[in-house]
């Protein structure tokens, strides 16, 4: 009866200590103050954001839609789950060991039977010393934060495709709209030179060279269309869409502003996420060298459980005390390999901020070049082609200017619009570049006024 009661008593307290052991702490809440990345979900695109009515793409559509629906930010809510639980069994206490023992059973001589028989019956478990639950804990809430970094990063890449596509989408569109323009003017080419052809004022070559220049005309247009659909696709596939439900895109190609000096465009990008993530990371390494260190500390196992002696009919209490020695001593190896994972981290983070001044730099360069160049054009350049082309089809009619004049003016102003068209792309690309970089817009709009700052440095934490 008196071995019941302490065999009970043991059981008792194995299975109390074992529920308390697994009652987790709660971990901590990682959140951000205006959140721009929705919470995670399955349901499609046109229920996550504000549906398209119309016919036009705005970038805060585009960017709604993305930053709902891009697999890439889907993973984030799962990737948190898998640390939750992992930080769920880290927290756990030792497991209690319950053990039975039977000894002098089955043998020969006075050991046969089980009248000489030892039975043991004991609980055992782990003390930790060190703190070494406590880090654990610190590593996966580090572990969260660095999360949490990864998914603004994200984010901000995202942010940075959606709006390249778009910048990409409505360049094309200006392109199509020349490549029209380009198709107008040969057919009044055309119709001028067979006009000339028939009152015998220009030979029969010029017609058929019109009418040529007419049908490539149409080729590139055609060219251009093509292109430009497949451009809507590919910035429609952003968002998980299986096909383009806008027909153009809304912005004003040549929306120009006056960056600040770089000096202060680099301040931003060191204070940015894609900067900040090296903070993360080395504040997860440097909660794996404290992890590190305490597993210095030597753990104590102990054990206690009842003996029942059969030859005597007595009972007997047993205890157990094991501690490892040199428990120190053998984990340097372990504590120099996270140290020296640490400094990698911090060497990492230097050799980024090079590479991101320099193309920070070729940026800010670039969209300067490229703004001005975009300017001029269209303020000096487009419009004294026109005149002259104006002024040279007049003449062409009168019969002072030759076709290859004529069609030479419709080319320089046409090669003009493009290029206008391009260095405004370039620019614009560029500034798109540099507020990824600085994950802070520029300007309040961008592309059009009723776009967002799309570049906020305020995104969701992972979705647990």
């Amino acid at each position: 009866m008196y071995t019941r009661k302490i065999v009970a008593a043991i059981l008792l307290s194995g299975v109390c200590g074992v529920y308390a052991a697994e009652q987790p702490l709660a971990p901590p809440a990682l959140t951000l103050e205006n959140q721009a990345i929705p919470p995670a979900s399955h349901q499609p695109a046109r229920e996550l954001s504000k549906p398209l009515d119309s016919n036009t793409l705005t970038l805060a559509d585009a960017t709604r839609l993305v930053l709902a629906n891009n697999p890439e930010l889907q993973v984030f809510r799962w990737r948190s789950q898998a640390i939750d639980g992992k930080r769920q069994t880290a927290e756990l206490r030792p497991a209690y060991e319950l053990s039975a023992v039977a000894e002098n059973i089955a043998g020969s001589g006075d050991s046969s039977g089980l009248d000489n028989a030892e039975l043991t019956l004991a609980l055992s478990s782990i003390i930790e010393l060190g703190g070494k639950r406590s880090f654990r804990s610190s590593l996966f809430d580090s572990r969260y934060e660095l999360l949490q970094a990864e998914q603004q990063v994200k984010a901000l890449d995202l942010l940075g495709a959606v709006t390249q596509g778009f910048i990409a989408t409505l360049s094309l569109q200006q392109k199509v709209a020349v490549a029209q323009e380009a198709v107008q003017l040969a057919n009044q080419s055309y119709g001028l030179v067979s006009t000339r052809v028939k009152r015998g004022a220009a030979p029969q070559a010029e017609r058929l060279r019109a009418e040529a220049t007419l049908t490539q005309a149409k080729m590139q247009h055609t060219a251009i269309v093509s292109e430009l659909e497949s451009q809507k696709f590919a910035l429609a596939s952003l968002w998980k869409a299986d096909r383009v439900t806008f027909k153009r895109t809304d912005g004003d190609l040549f929306n120009f502003i006056d960056p600040a000096d770089f000096d202060s465009l680099y301040q931003r990008v060191v204070a940015s996420p894609t900067i900040q993530i090296f903070a993360s990371e080395e504040r997860v390494r440097a909660a794996e060298i404290d992890l590190a260190r305490s597993q210095s500390a030597s753990d104590v196992r102990w054990g206690f459980g009842v003996r029942r002696l059969e030859a005597t009919g007595d009972t007997a209490i047993i205890g157990e005390i094991a501690v490892p020695l040199f428990s120190k001593r053998r984990n340097r190896g372990v504590v120099q390999s996270a140290v020296a994972d640490r400094e990698v981290v911090q060497y990492q983070r230097e050799a980024s901020l090079l590479a991101v001044r320099a193309r920070l730099f070729q940026a800010w360069t670039t969209y300067q070049h490229s703004a001005d160049a975009a300017r001029q054009m269209r303020s000096e350049v487009l419009p004294t082609l026109e005149k002259a082309l104006a002024q040279t089809r007049q003449a062409y009619e009168q019969g002072r200017y030759s076709y290859v004049d004529w069609v030479t003016a419709q080319r320089d102003l046409l090669d003009a619009r493009l290029k206008a068209i391009d260095a405004a792309t370039t620019a614009l690309l560029n500034q798109a570049l540099i507020e990824q970089l600085t994950a802070e817009p520029l300007a309040a709009d961008l592309l059009s006024t009723s776009s967002p700052q799309t570049f906020n440095k305020s995104v969701a934490s992972p979705q647990r």
